[in-house]
Protein backbone atom coordinates (compact mmCIF):
# COMPACT_ATOMS: atom_id res chain seq x y z
CA UNK A 1 0.00 0.00 0.00
CA UNK A 2 0.77 3.63 -0.74
CA UNK A 3 0.22 5.19 2.65
CA UNK A 4 0.09 9.20 3.89
CA UNK A 5 0.82 10.47 7.36
CA UNK A 6 -0.40 13.80 8.01
CA UNK A 7 1.60 14.78 10.22
CA UNK A 8 4.54 12.21 10.82
CA UNK A 9 7.23 13.40 13.08
CA UNK A 10 4.99 13.89 16.38
CA UNK A 11 4.29 10.94 19.17
CA UNK A 12 1.12 9.59 17.83
CA UNK A 13 1.88 10.62 13.86
CA UNK A 14 5.28 8.78 14.50
CA UNK A 15 3.68 5.76 15.80
CA UNK A 16 1.65 5.53 12.97
CA UNK A 17 4.52 6.06 10.45
CA UNK A 18 6.53 3.02 12.25
CA UNK A 19 3.15 0.75 12.40
CA UNK A 20 2.75 1.47 8.40
CA UNK A 21 6.73 0.77 7.65
CA UNK A 22 6.45 -2.37 9.40
CA UNK A 23 3.50 -3.56 8.19
CA UNK A 24 5.76 -3.19 4.42
CA UNK A 25 3.46 0.27 2.97
CA UNK A 26 5.46 2.51 1.31
CA UNK A 27 5.22 5.11 3.53
CA UNK A 28 5.50 9.11 3.16
CA UNK A 29 5.14 11.64 5.82
CA UNK A 30 4.05 14.87 5.36
CA UNK A 31 4.77 17.66 8.10
CA UNK A 32 6.89 20.43 9.34
CA UNK A 33 9.31 17.94 11.02
CA UNK A 34 9.62 20.42 14.39
CA UNK A 35 9.17 17.64 16.45
CA UNK A 36 12.32 15.81 14.41
CA UNK A 37 12.70 13.28 12.02
CA UNK A 38 10.35 10.84 10.50
CA UNK A 39 10.72 7.09 11.28
CA UNK A 40 13.33 5.24 8.90
CA UNK A 41 11.79 3.91 6.11
CA UNK A 42 9.80 6.56 5.44
CA UNK A 43 9.92 9.31 2.92
CA UNK A 44 9.83 12.94 4.83
CA UNK A 45 8.05 15.85 3.18
CA UNK A 46 8.21 18.90 4.95
CA UNK A 47 5.60 21.39 4.62
CA UNK A 48 3.68 23.76 6.70
CA UNK A 49 -0.31 22.72 6.86
CA UNK A 50 -1.12 26.26 7.41
CA UNK A 51 -0.20 27.38 4.20
CA UNK A 52 -2.33 26.73 0.44
CA UNK A 53 1.15 25.35 -1.03
CA UNK A 54 1.13 22.57 1.94
CA UNK A 55 1.07 20.10 -0.63
CA UNK A 56 2.82 20.99 -3.72
CA UNK A 57 5.68 18.42 -3.14
CA UNK A 58 2.68 15.37 -3.51
CA UNK A 59 1.88 17.02 -7.09
CA UNK A 60 0.60 13.61 -9.44
CA UNK A 61 0.73 11.66 -6.77
CA UNK A 62 -2.11 9.35 -5.63
CA UNK A 63 -2.41 7.03 -2.24
CA UNK A 64 -4.35 3.61 -1.09
CA UNK A 65 -4.37 5.49 2.30
CA UNK A 66 -4.38 8.98 4.13
CA UNK A 67 -4.05 8.83 7.78
CA UNK A 68 -4.83 12.72 9.35
CA UNK A 69 -3.86 13.54 13.03
CA UNK A 70 -4.60 17.01 12.86
CA UNK A 71 -7.33 19.15 15.52
CA UNK A 72 -7.15 22.38 12.93
CA UNK A 73 -10.15 22.99 11.00
CA UNK A 74 -8.45 24.43 8.02
CA UNK A 75 -5.63 22.04 7.92
CA UNK A 76 -8.45 19.08 7.52
CA UNK A 77 -10.38 21.25 4.84
CA UNK A 78 -7.30 21.70 2.74
CA UNK A 79 -6.19 18.14 2.75
CA UNK A 80 -9.26 16.73 1.99
CA UNK A 81 -9.54 19.52 -0.91
CA UNK A 82 -6.38 18.96 -2.36
CA UNK A 83 -6.01 14.67 -2.09
CA UNK A 84 -9.38 13.31 -1.27
CA UNK A 85 -9.77 12.53 -5.18
CA UNK A 86 -6.42 10.83 -5.06
CA UNK A 87 -6.88 8.61 -2.10
CA UNK A 88 -8.64 5.34 -1.92
CA UNK A 89 -9.32 5.63 2.18
CA UNK A 90 -9.30 8.31 4.49
CA UNK A 91 -8.62 7.33 7.96
CA UNK A 92 -9.20 10.75 10.49
CA UNK A 93 -7.96 10.52 14.11
CA UNK A 94 -10.55 12.68 16.20
CA UNK A 95 -11.39 12.34 20.26
CA UNK A 96 -14.27 11.27 22.16
CA UNK A 97 -14.02 15.38 23.17
CA UNK A 98 -16.25 15.88 20.74
CA UNK A 99 -19.64 14.91 22.62
CA UNK A 100 -22.01 16.89 23.75
CA UNK A 101 -22.70 14.63 27.15
CA UNK A 102 -19.25 13.64 29.43
CA UNK A 103 -21.78 12.78 32.20
CA UNK A 104 -23.81 9.52 30.22
CA UNK A 105 -21.76 6.28 31.12
CA UNK A 106 -21.68 3.73 27.97
CA UNK A 107 -22.97 6.48 25.00
CA UNK A 108 -21.83 4.85 21.88
CA UNK A 109 -20.85 6.79 18.41
CA UNK A 110 -24.59 8.14 18.10
CA UNK A 111 -24.44 10.35 20.72
CA UNK A 112 -25.02 14.28 20.52
CA UNK A 113 -21.99 16.21 19.23
CA UNK A 114 -20.81 19.54 19.90
CA UNK A 115 -21.52 22.91 17.91
CA UNK A 116 -18.41 22.69 15.11
CA UNK A 117 -15.81 25.05 15.54
CA UNK A 118 -16.83 28.51 13.33
CA UNK A 119 -13.64 28.98 11.50
CA UNK A 120 -10.18 27.40 10.17
CA UNK A 121 -8.63 27.56 13.45
CA UNK A 122 -8.44 26.41 16.83
CA UNK A 123 -6.84 28.99 19.06
CA UNK A 124 -6.81 27.12 22.60
CA UNK A 125 -7.69 24.05 24.13
CA UNK A 126 -10.66 25.26 25.60
CA UNK A 127 -12.26 24.78 21.69
CA UNK A 128 -10.34 21.23 21.33
CA UNK A 129 -13.65 19.55 21.18
CA UNK A 130 -15.57 21.34 18.73
CA UNK A 131 -12.65 21.79 16.21
CA UNK A 132 -12.83 18.02 16.03
CA UNK A 133 -16.59 17.63 15.23
CA UNK A 134 -15.20 20.61 12.33
CA UNK A 135 -12.24 18.46 11.09
CA UNK A 136 -15.04 15.30 11.05
CA UNK A 137 -17.22 17.25 8.83
CA UNK A 138 -14.73 18.47 6.35
CA UNK A 139 -13.82 14.53 6.10
CA UNK A 140 -16.98 13.61 5.65
CA UNK A 141 -18.32 16.04 3.41
CA UNK A 142 -15.21 15.73 1.27
CA UNK A 143 -14.43 12.37 1.20
CA UNK A 144 -17.83 10.65 1.90
CA UNK A 145 -19.21 8.16 4.74
CA UNK A 146 -18.20 5.24 2.42
CA UNK A 147 -14.04 6.01 1.92
CA UNK A 148 -13.70 8.00 5.21
CA UNK A 149 -12.80 5.77 8.98
CA UNK A 150 -13.24 8.69 11.53
CA UNK A 151 -11.90 6.85 14.90
CA UNK A 152 -13.19 9.43 18.17
CA UNK A 153 -10.01 8.43 20.49
CA UNK A 154 -10.60 8.43 24.29
CA UNK A 155 -7.17 8.56 26.05
CA UNK A 156 -4.15 7.43 24.55
CA UNK A 157 -1.34 6.41 27.00
CA UNK A 158 2.04 4.69 26.78
CA UNK A 159 5.57 5.74 25.99
CA UNK A 160 6.17 9.11 25.15
CA UNK A 161 3.08 10.55 25.96
CA UNK A 162 4.21 14.02 26.19
CA UNK A 163 1.05 15.00 28.57
CA UNK A 164 2.23 13.34 31.35
CA UNK A 165 -1.06 11.86 32.00
CA UNK A 166 -0.28 7.77 31.71
CA UNK A 167 3.60 8.40 33.18
CA UNK A 168 2.42 10.35 35.73
CA UNK A 169 1.19 7.91 38.43
CA UNK A 170 4.30 5.08 37.62
CA UNK A 171 6.67 7.43 38.29
CA UNK A 172 5.27 8.69 41.22
CA UNK A 173 4.91 5.55 42.79
CA UNK A 174 8.24 4.39 41.64
CA UNK A 175 9.61 7.68 43.26
CA UNK A 176 7.42 8.45 46.62
CA UNK A 177 8.06 12.37 47.41
CA UNK A 178 8.39 11.60 51.19
CA UNK A 179 10.73 8.89 53.36
CA UNK A 180 7.09 7.29 54.24
CA UNK A 181 6.24 6.57 50.61
CA UNK A 182 3.02 8.41 50.72
CA UNK A 183 1.58 9.21 47.57
CA UNK A 184 -1.86 11.39 47.60
CA UNK A 185 -4.57 10.22 45.25
CA UNK A 186 -7.96 11.62 44.51
CA UNK A 187 -11.23 9.84 46.55
CA UNK A 188 -12.81 8.67 42.94
CA UNK A 189 -11.91 4.61 43.09
CA UNK A 190 -14.95 3.99 40.59
CA UNK A 191 -14.41 6.89 37.60
CA UNK A 192 -13.57 5.07 34.42
CA UNK A 193 -10.60 5.08 32.45
CA UNK A 194 -9.95 3.76 29.38
CA UNK A 195 -5.71 4.09 28.34
CA UNK A 196 -5.39 2.97 24.86
CA UNK A 197 -1.48 2.45 24.74
CA UNK A 198 -0.03 4.77 21.47
CA UNK A 199 1.26 1.45 19.99
CA UNK A 200 -2.13 -0.36 19.76
CA UNK A 201 -3.53 2.97 18.22
CA UNK A 202 -1.23 3.14 15.70
CA UNK A 203 -0.94 -0.74 14.69
CA UNK A 204 -5.37 -0.51 14.74
CA UNK A 205 -5.23 2.74 12.26
CA UNK A 206 -2.83 0.84 9.89
CA UNK A 207 -5.12 -2.35 9.99
CA UNK A 208 -8.28 -0.28 9.33
CA UNK A 209 -6.68 1.42 6.21
CA UNK A 210 -5.18 -1.75 4.49
CA UNK A 211 -8.70 -3.66 5.54
CA UNK A 212 -10.60 -0.55 3.81
CA UNK A 213 -12.81 -0.03 7.24
CA UNK A 214 -15.32 3.02 7.07
CA UNK A 215 -17.73 4.80 9.59
CA UNK A 216 -17.44 6.06 12.57
CA UNK A 217 -15.55 4.38 16.12
CA UNK A 218 -15.06 5.11 19.52
CA UNK A 219 -11.80 4.14 20.03
CA UNK A 220 -10.15 3.10 23.49
CA UNK A 221 -8.30 0.64 25.85
CA UNK A 222 -10.06 -1.75 28.19
CA UNK A 223 -12.63 0.14 30.62
CA UNK A 224 -11.26 0.36 34.08
CA UNK A 225 -11.98 2.22 37.14
CA UNK A 226 -9.56 4.60 38.56
CA UNK A 227 -9.04 1.97 41.59
CA UNK A 228 -8.44 -0.91 39.53
CA UNK A 229 -5.81 1.42 37.46
CA UNK A 230 -3.83 2.63 40.53
CA UNK A 231 -3.81 -1.25 41.68
CA UNK A 232 -2.43 -1.79 38.40
CA UNK A 233 0.62 0.68 39.09
CA UNK A 234 0.73 -0.58 42.23
CA UNK A 235 1.86 -3.90 40.72
CA UNK A 236 4.02 -2.74 38.04
CA UNK A 237 6.06 -0.81 39.88
CA UNK A 238 6.13 -2.90 43.37
CA UNK A 239 4.85 -0.11 45.24
CA UNK A 240 5.37 -0.68 49.02
CA UNK A 241 3.93 2.64 50.47
CA UNK A 242 0.80 3.88 51.47
CA UNK A 243 -1.83 6.16 49.53
CA UNK A 244 -3.88 9.01 51.42
CA UNK A 245 -7.60 9.59 49.14
CA UNK A 246 -8.45 13.47 48.85
CA UNK A 247 -12.33 14.50 48.22
CA UNK A 248 -12.85 16.72 44.95
CA UNK A 249 -14.23 19.37 47.16
CA UNK A 250 -10.52 19.72 49.43
CA UNK A 251 -8.37 19.31 45.95
CA UNK A 252 -10.59 21.81 44.61
CA UNK A 253 -9.69 24.40 47.58
CA UNK A 254 -5.97 23.34 47.09
CA UNK A 255 -6.04 24.66 43.42
CA UNK A 256 -4.72 20.90 42.62
CA UNK A 257 -7.04 20.26 39.40
CA UNK A 258 -8.36 16.91 37.63
CA UNK A 259 -7.06 15.23 34.22
CA UNK A 260 -3.64 16.78 33.23
CA UNK A 261 -1.63 19.80 33.20
CA UNK A 262 0.74 21.22 35.50
CA UNK A 263 -0.52 21.09 39.49
CA UNK A 264 -2.77 18.04 39.00
CA UNK A 265 -3.45 14.23 39.25
CA UNK A 266 -3.99 13.53 35.99
CA UNK A 267 -6.84 10.62 34.56
CA UNK A 268 -8.78 12.00 37.44
CA UNK A 269 -12.21 13.51 36.42
CA UNK A 270 -14.78 15.08 38.08
CA UNK A 271 -18.54 13.95 38.22
CA UNK A 272 -19.35 16.73 35.50
CA UNK A 273 -16.58 15.17 33.13
CA UNK A 274 -17.13 11.56 34.56
CA UNK A 275 -17.78 9.77 30.70
CA UNK A 276 -15.46 11.41 28.83
CA UNK A 277 -13.50 7.92 29.16
CA UNK A 278 -15.76 5.77 29.42
CA UNK A 279 -17.95 5.29 25.99
CA UNK A 280 -18.71 2.21 24.42
CA UNK A 281 -16.22 0.58 22.32
CA UNK A 282 -17.96 -2.42 20.57
CA UNK A 283 -17.52 -0.72 17.14
CA UNK A 284 -14.00 -0.51 17.37
CA UNK A 285 -13.72 -4.34 18.65
CA UNK A 286 -15.46 -5.31 15.91
CA UNK A 287 -13.12 -3.46 13.30
CA UNK A 288 -10.46 -5.42 14.94
CA UNK A 289 -9.30 -3.35 17.52
CA UNK A 290 -6.51 -5.58 20.04
CA UNK A 291 -5.38 -3.83 23.27
CA UNK A 292 -2.12 -5.15 24.80
CA UNK A 293 -2.27 -5.69 28.60
CA UNK A 294 -2.44 -2.54 31.03
CA UNK A 295 0.20 -3.80 32.91
CA UNK A 296 2.82 -3.82 29.84
CA UNK A 297 1.60 -0.15 28.78
CA UNK A 298 2.52 1.05 32.72
CA UNK A 299 5.95 -0.74 32.50
CA UNK A 300 6.74 0.80 29.41
CA UNK A 301 5.58 4.11 30.06
CA UNK A 302 7.95 4.37 33.47
CA UNK A 303 11.02 3.32 31.67
CA UNK A 304 10.12 6.19 28.59
CA UNK A 305 9.64 8.43 31.97
CA UNK A 306 12.73 7.24 33.48
CA UNK A 307 14.96 8.54 30.78
CA UNK A 308 13.37 11.10 29.71
CA UNK A 309 14.85 14.21 31.54
CA UNK A 310 13.47 17.62 31.45
CA UNK A 311 10.11 19.24 33.24
CA UNK A 312 6.97 17.22 33.89
CA UNK A 313 3.90 18.90 32.00
CA UNK A 314 1.29 16.98 34.81
CA UNK A 315 1.04 16.11 38.06
CA UNK A 316 2.63 17.23 41.21
CA UNK A 317 6.16 18.55 41.99
CA UNK A 318 7.48 16.75 44.84
CA UNK A 319 7.58 19.86 47.20
CA UNK A 320 3.50 20.58 46.08
CA UNK A 321 2.43 16.91 46.82
CA UNK A 322 4.57 17.18 50.50
CA UNK A 323 2.64 20.42 51.18
CA UNK A 324 -0.34 18.83 50.49
CA UNK A 325 -0.20 15.21 52.36
CA UNK A 326 0.92 17.77 55.38
CA UNK A 327 -2.18 19.45 55.00
CA UNK A 328 -4.47 16.83 54.29
CA UNK A 329 -3.34 15.35 57.74
CA UNK A 330 -3.95 17.73 60.03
Amino acid sequence: MRTLVLGGTAWLGRNIVSAAVAAGHEVTALARGEAGEAPDGARFIAADRNRDDAFEGLAGESWDAVIDVSRQPGQVRRAVATLGDRTARWVFVSSASVYADSTTIGDDESAELLPPLDGDVMETMETYGPAKVSCEQHVLDGVGPDRALIARVSLIGGPGDWSGRTGYWPRRFAHPSNPEGRVLIPDAPDVPVQVLDVRDLAAWLVRAAERGAAGIANAGGPTHTFGEHLEAVRMATGFAGSWDAAGEEWLAAHDVEPWMGPRSLPLWLPAESIALNAHDLSRAASLGLRTRPLSETLTDTLAWELAEPGERRAGLSDDDERALLDELAS
